[in-house]
């Protein structure tokens, strides 16, 4: 008996049109295992309701296609539930697509839905907020408000951005709680990581588990030319920064707090200023199409 899929698209990620897409998934999808629908999301917010719609009629799997956002939406509707999630990547950044290994393309990614597997990982959570890649606040978070403005996407206009505000953000003053160590700090950004990336293979976190019931944190307290060409090459090269750039800590649950609101984000997508921040990990909350071989 083939299995009941929803395919949520949201038709502004990604160049190609909705019908593109549609006609793909019709043309690609292994029909004798699959039988599909396919659902447009009409605003943002709109794909958490109508996954948890499909999580609660009882599909086997929806798939989101779209961009981290997307993911990230469908994603928070089918928490805790026996639904799985697949992924058809449309975005910029692609951030759990590439953490799963889940192919670019998007017809290698249908052919990944015919003959992948399940598996169940771990949620965050930033402020109440789900993420399922990567967190942050300060200079990322900062970014991704710039970059929510921006009409041009992409990687290109994201580096560009970074390039032209890394050595104006300032860093400020955070009082940190990580396994149960208490400790004041200077912040230019604290990265909160599930899986290794942020997205395009930018490797925020190199040793993150999404299967370890562990939040993986990077601190990076202040940044000169110097550190932030470092740890640029050690993101793109999936290396662990050295101590003089970042610093690195495994735990499940991160407190911090400000005197004054920073930004924070989830997911890339930028969420507004707080000044305080309670960020833990749900340890294998989310069941996920991975292609085969994967486990």
């Amino acid at each position: 008996m083939p299995a009941y899929v929803r395919f949520i698209i949201n038709p502004t990620s990604g160049t190609k049109s909705r019908i593109d897409v549609a006609d793909r998934i019709e043309q690609l999808l292994n029909h004798s295992k699959y039988k599909h629908e396919v659902v447009y999301t009409d605003y943002a917010g709109h794909a958490p309701k109508l996954a948890k719609e499909a999580a609660d009629k009882g599909y086997d799997m929806v798939v989101a296609v779209g961009g981290d956002g997307t993911v990230n939406e469908v994603a928070r509707g089918l928490l805790y539930s026996e639904t799985a999630l697949g992924v058809l990547p449309k975005g910029s950044g692609n951030g759990l697509a590439r953490h799963l290994k889940i192919p670019m393309g998007l017809d290698a990614a249908i052919k990944t839905l015919n003959n992948g597997h399940i598996i169940t990982i771990d949620s965050c959570s930033i402020n109440d907020h789900p993420f399922f890649t990567t967190a942050g606040i300060g200079f990322d978070a900062y970014i991704s408000s710039v970059f929510a403005g921006n009409k041009k996407r992409g990687l290109k206009t994201y580096v560009e951005l970074v390039m032209k505000e890394v050595m104006n953000y300032k860093h400020m003053p955070v009082k940190a709680k990580i396994n149960d160590n208490a400790f004041e700090t200077d912040c230019y950004v604290m990265a909160f990581a599930n899986a290794a990336q942020y997205g395009n293979n930018a490797y925020i976190a190199p040793l993150a588990d999404i299967e370890d019931g562990l939040l993986d944190v990077c601190l990076v307290r202040k940044l000169d030319l110097v550190k932030a060409l470092h740890l640029s090459y050690c993101m793109l090269t999936k290396q662990l920064a050295n101590a003089d750039s970042a610093e690195y800590f495994k735990t499940t649950h991160v407190k911090v707090n400000t005197d004054t609101p920073i930004m924070y984000h989830a997911d890339g997508e930028f969420i507004g200023e707080a000044t305080e921040f309670d960020v833990h990990i749900n340890p294998l909350s989310l069941r996920v199409l991975v292609p085969a071989g994967m486990d």
